[in-house]
């Protein structure tokens, strides 16, 4: 029997092997059953997590967590780099002020909406309320355009706004996640302004100085690697790329999360970025599965009677503050009330990838509590199975909300153009 110790911890090689097979089997059945429900397979990879994990009786399936953990770490960041390659800075430029305006006020409002019912209403520490309210700021941009491709309403208006909005929200969310875990690790109350500030800027100049300085030495290796016709070595140049700039994060106090991100948005501007993607996809969808099972099986079920209200308040609060802000927003950004209707639809559930993300933040570095990893869970399975509904029906309304308003517009015009003749007939019978 093989063992190898690394630090002070021994890891059993079969015991790993048995754990993988676990995962894999257990996840596979899951995903399937899924997608025979035609609901994402996240929910069947979370609920695989449960299944397996210490915290489900009347056993853990898995021997050792730490294992599963160090996967997830790597799904992560090889789950936002992908998602990174999606957004080229010449696509981030073309997006606009607008979207810009959109995603900052759907983000900021939602997050300070959260933060003070986490403190004021549900009475959670800061930490908590802090991660929890960014949780729920947070759009699932995957699931909501499968949604609309499978609807066939990609190319519509609101589509496009919807997909940039999240674009900027994503890099947002990202930037607070580093800020937050910057600040709350040296504990929340103790940190002055100057403190504050210096976190601030750091992340800033992390993302400033990869965006320009990356940008002109990593598309060109890139293109020089891709030259080289050879696949395996393309790939692993980028995976390279991908944990480089993971670990520089790191090392700065930012989240590997962030490094990963922007590699995958340097990555974006070479010329062979289409076939690293292909490339890189099923790397991706292996560690990625990974990734929302350590979610699942770190979420103890049993807590579940503890925090079920606070999980429903905090849907419904997202839901009518994403909405709300998105649609005037939008509404003061000099689109229709369709458009702005179906966006705020659109925006409006929280949830994801990402919001798993930002949970998982706090619970690696020890600032919140045992029950944050598994509402966000929760909340994130909730959505995602209200999400198609609300985008076929919200659509739907918001067609209806603007038809009628639109008769109404014109019946005012109406009467105001037959109040103004009345007026001029008027004033020619005193003459």
């Amino acid at each position: 029997m093989i063992k190898k110790n690394c630090g002070m911890v021994a890891i059993e090689i079969g015991q790993i092997v048995q754990d993988f097979a676990v995962i894999m089997i257990v996840s596979s059945v899951m995903a399937l059953l899924s997608y025979k429900l035609k609901q994402p397979m996240v929910i069947g990879y979370i609920i695989a997590g449960m299944i397996i994990g210490p915290y489900t009786p009347p056993f853990s399936l898995i021997i050792n967590i730490d294992v599963l953990n160090l996967f997830a770490e790597i799904g992560i960041i090889l789950l936002l780099f992908v998602v990174g390659m999606e957004f080229p800075i010449d696509k981030l430029r073309k997006i606009g002020k607008k979207a810009f305006v959109i995603a900052i006020s759907e983000a900021l409002g939602t997050f300070a909406i959260g933060l003070v019912i986490g403190v004021q209403v549900l009475h959670y520490s800061l930490s908590n309320s802090l991660f929890l309210a960014l949780a729920i700021s947070v759009t699932s941009t995957v699931i909501v355009m499968r949604i609309l491709e499978e609807m066939d309403m990609v190319k519509e208006q609101a589509s496009t706004l919807i997909l940039g909005v999240a674009v900027i929200e994503d890099i947002i969310i990202i930037s607070i996640l580093a800020i937050l875990q910057s600040i709350t690790s040296t504990g929340v109350g103790q940190v002055s302004v100057g403190e504050l500030v210096i976190s601030i800027l750091s992340v800033l100049a992390f993302i400033g100085g990869v965006l320009y300085i990356g940008s002109r030495i990593v598309p060109k290796f890139v293109n020089y690697i891709g030259s080289t016709n050879q696949p395996d070595l393309l790939i692993v140049a980028v995976l390279g790329v991908a944990f480089g700039l993971s670990f520089v994060a790191y090392e700065l106090g930012i989240s590997v999360a962030t490094g990963a991100f922007f590699a995958g948005v340097l990555i974006a501007e070479s010329k062979v970025h289409s076939v690293t993607k292909v490339l890189a996809t099923p790397i991706r969808d292996m560690f990625a599965a990974l990734f929302f099972v350590s979610v699942g099986a770190l979420m103890d079920i049993r807590l579940l009677p503890i925090f079920i209200v606070p999980v429903i308040v905090l849907v419904v609060i997202s839901l009518v503050a994403k909405f709300l802000t998105v649609f005037i927003s939008a509404r003061t950004q000099g689109f229709s009330t369709l458009t702005a209707l179906r966006t705020g639809f659109g925006l409006a559930s929280s949830g994801g990838e990402l919001a798993l993300v930002v949970a998982k933040g706090g619970t690696d570095i020890g600032v919140t509590s045992s029950f944050i990893l598994p509402m966000v869970g929760t909340m994130t399975v909730i959505t995602t199975f209200i999400t198609p509904y609300m985008i076929k029906f919200g659509w739907k309304f918001s067609e209806i909300i603007a038809s009628k308003s639109t008769a109404l517009l014109f019946h005012y015009f109406d009467i105001q153009k037959r109040l103004s003749k009345f007026r001029i007939f008027k004033k020619a019978n005193r003459k």
